[in-house]
């Protein structure tokens, strides 16, 4: 649940309310009333007016911000790891990482000792 008075930014306009999608407002109130769909008041200062939303129209500032900026390091990342031919580098920025996760798993999965394999399948035979 978001504070009152913290910046947000509408990013969709599920109700065709004729929101301004993109803008930036402040909540200013909840919408307590059980039997309504909106779950915030928000003032948009650019409109000079003030709407009812869902939860789902808007999102909080930073979180954009934060997401944004993780887009552009990430397409940092890539252009670097193009420009000097790291075919490691690429594919682990293109993988989300899992590519050392899993072959870390497989790892793990040989250094198993005699007692510890012959507990596994007697676990899964159980099963």
């Amino acid at each position: 649940m978001l504070q009152l008075g913290e910046r947000i930014i509408i990013v969709d306009d599920r109700f065709e309310q004729n929101l301004p999608v993109g803008e930036y407002g402040y909540v200013i109130a909840y919408d307590r009333n059980n039997d309504s769909a909106f779950d915030y008041i928000i003032r948009v200062p650019k409109a000079n007016r003030q709407y009812y939303v869902p939860a789902e129209d808007i999102e909080l500032e930073r979180t954009l911000l934060e997401l944004e900026a993780d887009r552009i390091e990430k397409e940092a990342l890539i252009d670097f790891a193009l420009d000097t031919r790291n075919e490691e580098l690429f594919r682990r920025i293109m993988n989300g990482g899992l590519a050392e996760e899993s072959s870390g798993e497989e790892a793990s999965k040989e250094v198993l000792s005699r007692e510890e394999f012959i507990r596994q399948v007697n676990l899964k035979a159980w099963i």
